[in-house]
C-alpha cells in the first residue's frame, strides 16, 4: 500500500475518506473488545481503530509498541475528542492492518518526557531519536542549517569543501591524529578548523566562500561542547570587520525570522572585551539581565577589613531581592572557589538593619556609603583581577537562575571587540595567540615593540551567554605574518614544518581578508531552548568523550596496528 497521508493531517473535512497510512505503534489498547492504535510517524499521531469481528482483528491482538504498520481505513469522527493532537477530532476505521516489522519492548520510552538515563538515551541514540521532541530538535536543525545556507548564497557566497586529512599544526586544542599506512611514523590530523584552507581560497580569488564544515578538538567538554563539532565557516576577500559583521547579522537575522518568526534588531551592540570582563567577569556575557560587577576597590582600601589585606582587588555584586540562607551561602562560598575566587563576602540591608560576614568590620557611616537599598544582598570577592573576575561571572549567573532573573524566549545578541592579540604564559615563558596565529594585528608596529599591549581585529558574537562565533581579519602581509611567528617564538624550522605552504602562498599576492566561524551546535541549541548540546547532535558522544552506541573507542586488530607500524603500550 502506497500511503496518503502523514500522521498529523486527517481532521474532520476527511471524514468518510478511505486513507492509507504508516508509521509506530506509539500506544496499543484494548478497551472491552475495542482496540486503539495510536499510529506514529515523525508528523504526528493517529488513532487506529479496530473492532471485534473485524477480519485483521487477530493480527491486531498482536501488536505491541514501536511494531511496524501500514493500514487502510475509512476516516470517521472520534467520539471522545483529543484536543492535544492536530487529529484529534477524528480517527481511523481500520479495513486492512498488515505488521511491516516487529519490536522487542524498547529499553527507553519513547515519548517526549521519557526517565532513561542520558548513558541509555546515547546507548539507544536510534531510539532516542524517534521521540517526538528529539526529532523535532533535529528537523529544526535541517531548518536553521538550510536558512542559513540560503541567506550566504543570496549574499553571493561559494559553497566549497576542505579535506578532512590535513597538517598537524598545535597552536590551541589537541588535534585527533590519523596514522598514515603508506608513510609510517607520519600522521594527518582531523581539522580544528578549516581556517588555512579558507585562507588559501581567499588567495586563489574566489572573494567568497562558505562551508558547513565538520571539526575536530581533542579537549575536555561540557554542556555545550562535543569532541566532533559543526561550524558555519565564512571568509571573504577585501573586507573589514564592519563588513564581517555586517554578513553575520544579516544571517542570523534573517535566519531567527524565517525559522523562529522571532525579530532579532541589527546592528547589534559592541562592548570590548575589556569592558566585557569588568562588569560582567567574562568575555560572553548574558545581556537578558542586569547585576552588573562593580568595583570597591577604593572604598575599602581605608577600612580595617583582614580579609582584604593585601588583596589587588576588591569587586561585587548586588542581588536585589531574595532570601540567601546560611546553607546556602556555604554553597556559593564554594563555588567561588571553585570558580577561582579567594573568599566571598557578604553585606545585606533588610528591615533597617545590615548583616553578613563582614558587618562587624564596618561602622554605620562605611555602612550607609554603600547605599544599599531595602532587600539588597551585596556579594564581595576580593584577589587578582582574573580570578575575582572568573569567581563573579559564575557567582552571577547561578544567582540569576536561582532567583529567575532571566527573562523567557528573549534573544540578546552582542558583538565582543578589542581583543589582545596575545596571553602570556608564565609557565612556559612564552606569548599564544588569543585566538589564532593568523589573526591582523591593530597596529604592527605595537606587535613588535610592546607585544603584551597589541590588540587583535578580532570579534566574537555572543548570544543569551553563549559565544555561537568568532572571527577576526586575518594577516595578508608576510612581514607581519613573520613577525607574529617570531613573537610566539617559533623558529625558522617549525614556520617551515607547520605553515611552510602557508608562508608561500603569502608570497604570491594575497588580499586583505577576513571571516568568522558560527558554531552551528550551539546556534540550534538556544534556538530551540535546550541547554544541552547533544540533544541538537543525532549521534554525540558522552561527557567523557565516549560512543555508547558504537562502542568507540575500542581497540582495533592487532593486523591493523602492524600495517601502521604502530606499538601500543600499556
Amino acid at each position: 500500500m502506497k500511503y496518503t497521508h502523514h500522521n498529523n493531517e486527517l481532521n474532520k473535512n476527511h471524514i468518510g475518506k478511505t486513507v492509507f497510512l504508516k508509521g509506530w505503534a506509539a500506544k496499543v489498547r484494548n478497551l472491552g473488545g475495542l482496540i486503539f492504535i495510536d499510529l506514529r510517524d515523525r508528523f504526528g499521531i493517529t488513532q487506529l481503530l479496530i473492532k471485534p469481528g473485524n477480519a485483521f482483528y487477530e493480527v491486531a491482538l498482536k501488536v505491541r509498541n514501536e511494531f511496524v504498520l501500514e493500514a487502510k481505513g475509512v476516516v470517521i469522527e472520534r467520539e471522545s475528542k483529543n484536543s492535544t493532537i492536530s487529529t484529534g477530532e477524528i480517527e481511523v476505521e481500520v479495513i486492512e492492518l498488515n505488521i511491516l516489522s516487529i519490536a522487542e519492548n524498547p529499553p527507553i520510552i519513547i515519548a517526549n518526557e521519557t526517565d532513561a538515563l542520558e548513558d541509555t538515551r546515547l546507548k539507544y541514540r536510534y531510539l532516542d531519536l524517534r521521540r517526538p521532541v528529539m526529532q523535532n530538535f533535529m528537523i529544526k536543525r535541517h531548518e536553521i542549517t538550510q536558512a542559513i545556507r540560503s541567506v550566504l548564497v543570496e549574499e553571493g557566497f561559494y559553497e566549497m569543501e576542505t579535506p578532512i586529512l590535513g597538517k598537524s599544526t598545535p597552536e590551541g586544542a589537541r588535534d585527533y591524529l590519523v596514522p598514515s599506512r603508506l608513510y609510517p611514523g607520519h600522521f594527518y590530523a582531523l581539522p580544528q578548523s578549516p581556517q588555512i584552507y579558507k585562507q588559501l581560497f581567499m588567495v586563489a580569488g574566489f572573494e567568497k566562500y562558505f562551508q558547513i564544515a565538520r571539526c575536530f578538538r581533542d579537549e575536555d567538554l561540557r554542556a555545550d561542547r562535543q569532541p566532533e563539532f559543526t561550524q558555519v565557516d565564512i571568509e571573504a576577500s577585501f573586507v573589514d570587520m564592519n563588513d564581517v559583521q555586517e554578513i553575520v547579522e544579516k544571517v542570523l537575522v534573517k535566519t531567527f525570522k524565517k525559522v523562529l518568526n522571532v525579530d532579532v534588531k541589527a546592528p547589534f551592540l559592541k562592548m570590548t572585551f575589556q569592558e566585557s570582563m569588568e562588569k560582567y567577569g567574562n568575555d560572553k556575557p548574558d545581556m537578558r539581565y542586569e547585576m552588573l560587577i562593580e568595583d570597591y576597590t577604593e572604598y575599602f582600601k581605608t577600612i580595617d577589613l583582614p580579609l582584604f589585606y593585601g588583596k589587588n582587588q576588591v569587586r561585587g555584586i548586588i542581588l536585589e531581592q531574595g532570601l540567601v540562607t546560611r546553607k546556602r551561602m556555604d554553597q556559593l562560598q564554594e563555588l567561588v572557589k571553585k570558580n577561582h575566587g579567594e573568599a566571598l563576602a557578604t553585606i545585606k540591608y533588610s528591615e533597617g538593619q545590615y548583616t553578613g560576614s563582614i558587618v562587624k568590620y564596618l561602622n554605620e557611616t562605611e555602612l550607609k556609603g554603600l547605599y544599599l537599598k531595602e532587600g539588597n544582598t551585596l556579594f564581595l570577592v576580593p584577589g587578582q583581577f582574573e580570578q575575582v573576575s572568573s569567581a563573579l561571572s559564575a557567582l552571577r549567573i547561578e544567582l540569576a537562575n536561582e532567583f529567575k532573573l532571566i527573562p523567557e524566549n528573549e534573544f540578546k545578541f552582542l558583538w565582543v571587540t578589542d581583543w589582545p592579540l596575545l596571553e602570556y604564559s608564565e609557565e612556559e615563558a612564552r606569548f599564544y595567540a588569543k585566538h589564532h596565529p593568523f589573526t591582523a594585528p591593530v597596529d604592527p608596529e605595537v606587535l613588535k615593540n610592546n607585544p603584551k599591549d597589541a590588540m587583535a581585529k578580532a570579534y566574537d558574537v555572543v548570544l543569551n551567554g553563549y559565544e555561537i562565533g568568532g572571527g577576526s581579519i586575518r594577516i595578508h602581509n608576510q612581514d607581519v605574518q613573520k613577525l607574529m611567528f617570531d613573537t610566539l617564538g617559533l623558529t625558522k624550522k617549525d614556520i617551515e614544518e607547520r605553515f611552510g605552504f602557508f608562508v608561500d602562498a603569502l608570497k604570491y599576492g594575497t588580499p586583505p581578508h577576513g571571516g568568522l566561524a558560527l558554531g552551528l551546535d550551539r546556534v540550534v541549541m538556544l534556538m530551540t531552548n535546550t541547554q544541552n548540546i547533544k540533544d541538537v547532535v543525532a549521534f554525540p558522544k558522552t561527557q567523557s568523550a565516549k560512543d555508547t552506541m558504537m562502542q568507540a573507542p575500542s581497540t582495533v586488530d592487532s593486523v591493523q596496528l602492524e600495517e601502521l607500524e604502530i606499538k601500543v603500550g600499556k
